[in-house]
Parts: C-alpha cells; structure tokens; sequence
C-alpha cells in the first residue's frame, strides 16, 4: 500500500482516536516489513504471526505516546516489534547461564566467497535453523546492533550466556553456509515468506 508522506499524519490521528479505516491503512503499510522482522527473531511461522498481531495490538494502545519529533514512525513501530519478539521467543528459549570461559569466535564466521553465492533467503533461512535462544541473541546482536549488556538486560541472561550463544550461533551459521552442506543451495518457499 502506498501512504504519501501528506496522509500520513491524518492516519496517525485517526489510529489516536481509534478509526477502523486508519488502523487498517497502517497495518498494510508496514505489514511486510514487520513480519520479515518477526520471521528473522522467530523459527515457527505462527510465533511470527503472533508476534507481528500483538505487536500491532501494542502499537494502536500505544500511539497516542507516539511523537514525530522524537523519531520516525516505522522505527518506532520496528522497536514495539523487535519488544513484542523479544517476549514471545523469551517464552519459548531456554536460556541456560554458561560459565564465563567459553570459545569466542571473533574471525569472519563465513567465508566472502561463499556469502556471494548465497541469496538473502539462504541466510534468513539458515539463521531460522537456530535453536531459539541461540537465534534470538544473534539476531538482537548482529541484525539490530544491541550490546551484550543491553541483551542481558532485556533477556535476563548474563553477559557470558549473552556471547556464548552468539559464538555457538556464528559456528552453526559457519556450518550451515559452508558451500559442501547441500542444506542452503537455492531458496525454499518458505524462506521466500520472509521477503
């Protein structure tokens, strides 16, 4: 759907004071967006459904808070987003402490040769594979640029369980990737869902 930047505020106002019509404008708008970003925090299609309704759910209760001069509207709604994520695979993640030594792995985690033969859905795909702890971590860290501190603080993990499962991430992507494992050759249709 196309929303000019004119009309934009008159949906704003009209999602404020609870208008059908504005509501619905606004969930096309971003719809597609919001649930590629649902899909890369959540492995199973209905956790990333899920998450994009509550969100959108959070996002009406919540605009009358929303101020323009204080940030962009879809960055905004992608943070309610990421939040509404957050809790869902929270539930579903099995966060163990690990003790603080562990294997960082801190070298490229994917060759560049291999990376340009792969396709955007391949590595989607791929980071889905994870286990959902493991994907929730990379994802907050690499995709959204949060901090070991910051996710520690948002998942209620410690800064070493923080950056071991993004390690034990970076080696599993490694493995899947790799040009021998058959596994990421050409996306599936289910990974074209996500773009």
């Amino acid at each position: 759907m196309s929303i000019s930047t004119k009309q934009m505020p008159g949906i704003i106002e009209g999602c404020k004071a609870n208008r059908r019509p504005e509501q619905e404008a606004l969930y096309k708008f971003f719809y597609a967006d919001m649930l590629k970003l649902c899909y890369r925090y959540l492995s199973a299609d209905e956790l990333a459904y899920e998450a994009l309704n509550t969100g959108f759910l959070k996002v009406y209760q919540n605009i009358k808070y929303y101020n323009e001069h204080k940030g962009e509207l879809g960055a905004w709604i992608h943070s309610i987003m990421v939040h509404a994520c957050i809790d869902l695979a929270r539930k579903e993640a099995r966060f163990n402490n690990v003790a603080n030594t562990f294997d960082v792995i801190d070298e490229v985690f994917v060759e560049p040769s291999v990376l340009e033969k792969l396709y955007v859905d391949d590595v989607l795909l791929a980071i889905r594979t994870l286990p959902a702890a493991t994907q929730l971590v990379f994802n907050l860290a690499v995709i959204d640029g949060y901090s070991h501190h910051d996710i520690s603080e948002q998942l209620n993990i410690s800064e070493s369980t923080s950056r071991w499962h993004l390690s034990a991430a970076k080696k599993q992507l490694r493995e899947l990737l790799q040009p021998s494992n058959n596994q990421v050759n050409k996306p599936t249709e289910k990974s074209n869902k996500a773009t």
